[in-house]
């Protein structure tokens, strides 16, 4: 059981984040329209939204997962892009979006976009659910953003701490005094 006492001020209950996750399904299938979509999945973190978002898209699509990491158990990137799972499909001429769950400082998504652009996809887009631009190191901005955030250690839908706290269906400011 998690403790209540560890989690701060809740940002996004599930009813705010539901609302935002069909606004920007039915952004993506406006603009797709006619056309057929890969969701790269960044796994761990964007599971929730990507299962979340792929029922709100309209449009064909299939979704592949990549594991990547420039955290470990740390709050802070390391700012080295370690694949530990690629996708297993071939992406030429395919409209990829990447999906993740938060830009931090964009070190880690700026290292992911260049790697596949270099497999000749279509497209390649960004969707994050979150995005904390005050602590951008590069310069990145994902195509589709759930939610602009300040600079706070964020828990609960799909985002962790030390691989706890992703089960919250609401996102919500980890207390510093957990991670510090």
């Amino acid at each position: 059981m998690i403790d209540p006492n560890s989690i701060g001020e809740i940002l996004y209950s599930p009813e705010d984040i539901s609302k935002r996750v069909k606004e920007l399904g039915k952004q993506i299938s406006e603009e797709y329209a006619g056309k057929e979509i890969i969701l790269v999945c960044i796994l761990k973190g964007s599971y929730v939204f990507t299962a979340d978002l792929s029922r709100e898209i309209d449009v064909p699509c299939s979704v592949e997962f990549m594991q990547v990491s420039s955290y470990a158990d740390s709050t802070v990137s390391s700012g080295s892009l370690k694949i530990i799972k690629d996708i297993n499909v071939p992406v030429d001429d395919k409209h990829l979006i990447i999906i993740e769950d938060i830009i931090d400082t964009g070190i880690t998504l700026n290292n992911l976009k260049k790697m596949l652009s270099t497999r000749n996809p279509a497209s390649l887009k960004l969707c994050a659910f979150l995005d904390k631009p005050s602590r951008r190191k590069v310069d990145i901005e994902a195509d589709y953003v759930g939610y602009e955030v300040e600079d706070n250690f964020l828990v609960g839908y799909g985002l962790d701490y030390a691989q706890k706290y992703r089960n919250l269906p609401f996102v919500a400011i980890l207390k510093e005094e957990i991670y510090k």
